[in-house]
């Protein structure tokens, strides 16, 4: 049995540590890759894009918003 121990859920609101912006986005998809990865699909109005988990933050980092 495999048991995955993700630490962003769907639905949450995430922050991509490099944007600039720091605009919130939405955990959209989960994915496994072989050797226990996990890579996480996140939404920002019409676009997404995919992360590591260290790339994401639960919060947003208000010096890189204020550079």
């Amino acid at each position: 049995m495999m048991v995955i121990d993700n630490k962003y859920e769907f639905g949450q609101k995430v922050y991509v540590v490099t944007d600039p912006d720091q605009h919130a986005r939405q955990v959209t998809e989960i994915q496994v890759k072989p050797g226990g990865g996990i890579v996480y699909e996140v939404s920002y109005i019409a676009g997404v894009s995919h992360h590591y988990e260290f790339e994401l933050t639960p919060e947003p980092d208000p010096v890189i918003k204020t550079q």
